[in-house]
């Protein structure tokens, strides 16, 4: 056997290329099914008779119960092995699929959605924890990057097709064209890939389950609410309540376990804490275009949802492009000075969006937008290795699973918070009834300003998130992984 040849957890040698071929196709279907349904909704709203408020659930839903998911992952990957859980993942997924295809009602939708909800929130831990395990900490970086490329670009990718397959095709399509995928994803699978995360068989803790789904799952869906309901609903708050205590007895429950359900203790490492705080800020601040600028495209500049898709296009490629080369600058001078600059610019391309006319050219706002797309590169990935490479090995799947429900909490509460600035303010700015009555032209004219207002207002918003994200850049470690002695104080 080759000195370098790659084993799995029983000592046999596998393919590494192959297998990490496998995790990166297999995931980018599941993680492009995220934002897949985003230009669908007017036509599902058609087809199936309901409300705006009613098809968000198969956004809300899906990142519901992602959420929930995503905690238990930690628990799962130390109980079963990594082969047996991605093909039990991936077929869940595909379960799913099947079910949204072959819907012939809303309900039937969301039940799919639901399921395939259940697999990605174990697919996505499982990536990062095998890129982890299967490279030494000098090469994660690059390693990471690659799968960079899965997580960042296809989302972005994911509403310039989907809007270029509803003007073509029929909806289902959108679930159809991914289920001969990973059909082909599970075969090759069930061959190839192999099972190298270590197990340490940890008891099943049913009480820590039950609040970790509660706490979670009412946190992520007081949030989720606040879109439609405003700050003020009882609802928001209630749930918002009951996520907060349901969390805090959970918390401090794992932290008197012996063998914890989610280990907490990650967070005595500095380094982890800190880039797992950046990477949620992070979030927060791209979630500014992700989640408004296509809304400006559409309802200022009249383009449709397929072109707005486009615009936005080319920062996707840039994000996709940058990732595993941000991860291999990372191996070699860590994540500090990446994370700076990356923070700085990041900043300075998000400030001209506060300042967007109904003319503003469409060059500067795919230039723009390109360059916050570069930024997040910059940050995303290295950030979270250097979080990782501060972790003895026992403890890197409990740190993936708490860095990323840090980051799908930071991405609920900064959607949140867009959403209801950009509402309130064009809700404030909004001219009265009786100027339409009187003048339309020049209602509409102010209307338009009222909406204007609102998104200025939010990516003030998102401003405010990056020059936080800058500051704590600042504080990220320079090392490329932590010294042996700080891993073992973290362990203990």
């Amino acid at each position: 056997m080759k000195e370098n040849q790659a084993v799995d957890i029983y000592g046999k040698p596998y393919n590494r290329t192959l297998l990490v071929a496998v995790l990166l196709i297999g995931t980018f279907c599941t993680v492009l099914n995220q934002t897949l349904l985003t230009t669908a909704f007017p036509t599902l709203m058609k087809t199936f008779d309901i409300t705006a408020a009613t098809v968000q659930w198969l956004t809300t839903g899906f990142l519901l119960v992602n959420g929930i998911m995503i905690p238990i992952s930690a628990w799962m990957m130390n109980k079963f092995t990594s082969r047996a859980l991605y093909l039990w993942s991936m077929t869940v997924f595909l379960i799913g699929t099947i079910m949204c295809f072959a819907a012939t009602n809303f309900p039937m939708l969301l039940a799919g959605r639901l399921v395939q909800a259940a697999g990605v929130g174990i697919s996505i831990p499982l990536l990062q924890n095998i890129m982890l395990t299967i490279f030494p900490p000098e090469k994660r970086g690059a390693a990471l990057g690659a799968t960079g490329i899965v997580i960042g670009l296809a989302p972005a990718l994911g509403p310039t097709l989907s809007g270029w397959i509803i003007d073509n095709y029929s909806w289902r399509d959108l679930f159809g064209m991914i289920i001969p995928i990973v059909i082909i994803v599970l075969i090759l699978a069930f061959f190839m890939m192999k099972s190298v995360i270590p197990l340490s068989n940890p008891a099943i803790d049913i009480p820590s389950i039950l609040m970790s789904s509660v706490g979670f799952g009412s946190l992520l869906y007081a949030f989720s609410s606040v879109g439609d309901d405003g700050w003020g609903s009882t609802k928001v708050w209630s749930f918002m309540i009951v996520g907060i205590v349901v969390i805090t007895i959970f918390s401090i429950r794992q932290l008197k376990l012996d063998t914890p359900f989610l280990e907490l203790r990650v967070f005595k490492s500095p380094i982890f804490t800190i880039a797992s705080i950046l990477s949620g800020v992070t979030n927060m601040a791209l979630i500014g275009a992700e989640m408004v600028l296509p809304l400006y495209i559409q309802n200022i500049r009249g383009e449709s949802a397929f072109h707005s898709g486009l615009m936005l296009l080319p920062g996707a490629l840039a994000l996709g492009v940058m990732m595993p080369i941000t991860g291999i600058i990372f191996d070699k001078i860590g994540a500090k000075r990446l994370a700076i600059t990356g923070m700085f610019l990041l900043t300075a391309a998000t400030a001209p969006f506060m300042f967007l006319t109904e003319t503003t050219p469409v060059i500067y706002i795919i230039v723009l937008y390109g360059v916050r797309m570069f930024a997040i590169s910059m940050v995303m990935m290295p950030v979270t290795t250097s979080g990782m490479n501060a972790l003895p090995q026992k403890l890197v799947t409990h740190g993936t699973a708490v860095n990323n429900t840090f980051r799908q909490v930071a991405s609920s509460v900064g959607t949140a918070i867009l959403i209801s600035v950009l509402t309130n303010r064009i809700n404030d700015s909004m001219p009265k009834k009786a100027v339409l009555d009187a003048t339309p032209l020049a209602y509409k004219a102010q209307a338009t300003s009222a909406m204007l207002d609102g998104y200025h207002a939010a990516f003030l918003v998102a401003v405010g998130f990056s020059v936080v994200g800058l500051f704590i850049a600042f504080f990220i470690s320079s090392k490329v992984t932590a010294t042996k002695a700080e891993k073992e104080v973290i362990a203990k």
